[in-house]
């Protein structure tokens, strides 16, 4: 059940590796885990592993790579079902011929081979994507799950009918919980058709202040966009709209949005920087109100990128070897707008200097939820806020 190992979780040693095929497998290794009190961090393909903090401990290191595979796929109801450990690219071809899609489209989805992720890995690390705007998060599109707790028990949650409204939502509270509740083996997703025709519209933008006022322009507009993403560099940036529906209905809407954006607004294919992370071996991620955007931009150093959704006040920030104060000091941006700053990726001695997530509302409640879930904190124990 469990080999050495002398590999690695964020620079934490693992003693042992597993590498599960079924969800009774899993099963069987978290329970031998449990009656050794051996520490266990699961691993898809191991391209989020380094988000949040590194764990206290990572006695069992759970390779979930061989729980692969589309499990159904109905077509006629729109959900599937899928395995934790299946890439995220698999799930994009697999839909593609049905004229089909899981609209999560995260950044990494978009990437073959490791960069892309796993199922798993992005339930766990909740990652947001261009089409948050109209589609919402991993927490949105997700209607089922199986989980193995701690202790080995299976549990399981919704199921594969959309509007299931039985029991806890327990998928929804594994979102972004970083493996932290249970290890989750099977997930099921609303899918929704891939559009007929699709349009963009982009324009510059001076400073923050404009960006800011142009996408709460949107968001009161009756154009109903996809996506209204900014990429920000030093002190101005584009703004690119993306329009997705039936073709008779594209051209009214792309016409009204240039005229709303003004000034060099034009249609244009999809900017190359849509589906790219920012640059940078820091990675900040941020939300504030959507009027609050034009604030943390003008606080951020020239040399920072930002990428994200505008509409909603989120992006990812991408800087270079980041003081501690800097950080502090977008924190208490985003604080004064009703948003937060959190560390998604630093290098060690970025992480060293300043807590990844910072001041957290709510901590007390998440602390007594991880106890139900995992009393003995054997699942990545420390990786998530407040050292949960």
């Amino acid at each position: 059940m469990l080999t050495e190992s002398s590999d690695a979780v964020d620079g934490v040693p693992v003693r042992y590796a597993a590498r599960p095929t079924s969800t009774s497998d899993v099963a069987d290794v978290l329970r031998h885990t449990a009656a050794e009190n051996l520490a266990v961090v699961a691993r898809g393909s191991g391209s989020k592993l380094s988000w949040g903090r590194p764990p206290e401990r990572a006695d069992v290191l759970l390779d979930l790579s061989g729980l692969t595979g589309i499990v159904d796929h109905a077509a006629g109801d729109l959900v599937l079902r899928v395995r934790a450990g299946t890439p995220m690219s698999t799930v994009v071809d697999t839909l593609a011929p049905a004229g089909q899609r899981l609209a999560l489209a995260t950044r990494l989805a978009g990437q073959r081979g490791p960069l892309g992720g796993t199922v798993g890995g992005t339930i766990a690390a909740n990652p947001p994507g261009p089409l948050r705007y109209a589609y919402g998060m991993v927490r949105d599109l997700l209607i089922g799950v199986t989980v193995v707790r701690a202790d080995g028990a299976v549990a399981h949650s919704g199921g594969a009918v959309v509007k299931n409204v039985a029991g806890y939502d327990l998928g929804k509270l594994l979102c972004g919980s970083l493996g932290t509740l249970g290890i989750v083996t099977e997930a099921v997703f609303r899918l929704h058709p891939t559009p007929e025709s699709t349009a963009v519209v982009a324009k510059t933008v001076g400073s923050g202040d404009e960006a800011t006022r142009l996408a709460v322009a949107i968001r009161h507009s009756q154009v109903a966009p996809s996506g209204v993403e900014l990429n920000w560099t030093g002190s101005g940036g584009t703004i690119a709209v993306l329009v997705e529906g039936v073709a008779g209905g594209i051209e009214a809407r792309t016409d009204a949005l240039v005229g709303l954006l003004g000034g060099d607004a034009e249609i244009t294919a999809l900017p190359d920087w849509w589906h790219e992370p920012v640059a940078g071996n820091t990675i900040l991620r941020a939300a504030v109100a959507p009027t609050g955007l034009g604030a943390l931009l003008d606080a951020m150093p020239d040399s920072a990128v930002a990428r994200g959704c505008a509409g909603l006040g989120t992006v990812h920030i991408g800087l270079i070897n980041p003081s501690a104060d800097l950080i502090v000091t977008l924190r208490k941006v985003a604080q004064a707008h009703d948003g937060t700053v959190w560390v998604e990726q630093a290098p060690a001695a970025v992480r060293q200097a300043v807590d990844s997530f910072g001041p957290v509302p709510a901590l007390s409640l998440m602390r007594r939820v991880k106890r139900q879930f995992d009393p003995d904190r054997r699942l990545s124990p420390g990786r998530f806020v407040g050292g949960i």
